[in-house]
């Protein structure tokens, strides 16, 4: 006598649990998998920016200081460099052959060295069409839009700024000193490592000049890009403040790290966007702009001796600004 065995299916119920079960562990994976590659992007972010950091060492031991944070021919002694007015190449276009970009430095080299002998030839604006991989960080969500603002044609974008110190950029212009107090601390020489320069010779602080100490200095550091194209903010070969460098931050509305108030940063033509971390006064002229990114808690910076930190959000604005300082004296919060 032959036995017939049925085959039970599954139930409703018993599908409906294994379904459950599969959406919680997916849940559960994604968050990891955001966190990898976030670490991953992380990384690369820093290793871009250590290699930012042996280019100005390079380039200081050949030229005798880092290169100008923006070379600005003809400034006037109380005017700002914003993103409308006349420019000069910025520290990332004197740094191209020191990052294998010789090449495309020497398509308008003619243009780019015409600024040491104090005359303004613009020809050299068309290198900041092209788009460098090792300018970005892939953490940036909005950083493949290029700038395309007041300015004629197209800009990449680039996610990292020279730090001009916490003072304000008009008070440090050729090197000069300035005091500055943070907000809620004390009083401080607010120059930073980079400056403008107006005249010759258009070099920057030494590593020997960061009296501070070297691996205690700030020296560069990130910026995010704009939220859409016509936001002028990290974009590399534009000089201006909150473009490729920063500037006048740790006083009024701009004073942490990633802070998300409305119209922190001041730089003309951006969009007020706080609610992604990127406030912003667009009427106001390119003066004041703070590190920021889209990692987690806080920014990779480079260090004076071309080492690279990562810098928490939690970081006061009195240790900020005595980090991005190159001589104030102080010795720094347990913060840091």
């Amino acid at each position: 006598m032959s036995v017939r065995l049925s085959r039970k299916a599954f139930t409703l119920i018993e599908l409906l649990v294994v379904i459950a079960i599969i959406a919680i562990l997916i849940g559960l994976l994604l968050p990891a998998v955001q966190k990898v590659r976030e670490a991953a992007a992380r990384v690369k972010c820093q290793n871009n920016m250590k290699q930012l950091g042996i280019a100005c060492h390079s380039y200081c031991d050949v030229a005798g200081g880092l290169p100008s944070a923006l070379v600005g021919v003809g400034y006037g002694p109380t005017e700002t460099p914003n993103v409308a007015s006349g420019y000069g190449p910025n520290w990332v276009v004197l740094l191209l052959p020191y990052i294998e970009q010789g090449n495309l430095y020497n398509t308008q080299s003619t243009s780019i060295n015409s600024y040491a002998s104090g005359v303004a030839n613009d020809s050299w604006r068309s290198i900041g069409t092209t788009s460098i991989p090792s300018l970005l960080c892939p953490s940036d969500s909005f950083n493949s839009v290029a700038y395309t603002g007041s300015n004629a044609g197209t800009w990449a974008r680039g996610n990292y700024a020279a730090n001009l110190g916490p003072a304000h950029v008009s008070n440090t212009r050729d090197g000069q000193s300035s005091n500055m107090t943070p907000s809620g601390g004390t009083a401080i020489n607010g120059r930073g490592p980079f400056w403008v320069t107006t005249k010759l010779p258009h070099r920057c602080n030494t590593i020997q000049g960061m009296q501070d100490g070297s691996s205690n200095t700030v020296m560069l550091g990130e910026i995010r890009a704009g939220t859409v194209a016509s936001d002028p903010r990290g974009t590399w070969a534009l000089g201006s403040v909150g473009s490729s460098s920063v500037s006048t931050f740790t006083q009024g509305d701009d004073v942490l790290i990633n802070n998300r108030n409305g119209g922190a940063d001041d730089v003309q033509g951006c969009t007020d966007a706080s609610a992604m971390g990127m406030g912003c006064c667009s009427g106001c002229n390119s003066n004041q702009a703070v590190f920021r990114s889209q990692h987690t808690g806080g920014v990779n910076a480079v260090m004076g001796d071309a080492s690279v930190r990562y810098i928490q959000n939690s970081l006061t604005a009195q240790t900020l600004a005595q980090v991005c300082a190159v001589a104030d004296g102080l010795t720094l919060g347990s913060d840091w």
